[in-house]
């Protein structure tokens, strides 16, 4: 198996992202993993939705869902309804998951 970015942790059904999440951008997009001053890894994420009555969560999880390759189910938001840094859960095959995170970070 492939080694984990720093972003993700592997969990008995699947992963956990943890993400920084911009919303109100000009665009959706995936920017690649980033160090915070703490320590802790996130994955960059923008989106173009305003954050008003969970749009944004719902832009991002369905983001995360087309990057990875899996249905918007399989997403769910574990942490950080209302602020920036989120965690969310992708449900699936672990080592399949862990390949396409991968991706994610560059």
């Amino acid at each position: 198996m492939a080694e984990l970015p720093g972003f993700a942790r592997q969990t008995d059904s699947g992963l956990l992202l943890f993400l920084h999440v911009t919303p109100n951008a000009g665009r959706d997009a995936i920017e690649g993993s980033q160090a915070r001053a703490d320590g802790s890894v996130v994955l960059r994420v923008r989106v173009s939705v305003v954050p008003d009555k969970g749009r944004a969560n719902a832009a991002v999880m369905a983001l995360i869902a087309k990057a990875l390759g899996v249905p918007k189910s399989s997403i769910a938001l574990v942490s950080g309804d209302t602020g920036r840094l989120k965690t969310v859960s992708v449900s699936g095959c672990a080592d399949d998951l862990v390949a396409r995170a991968l991706t994610l970070a560059r």
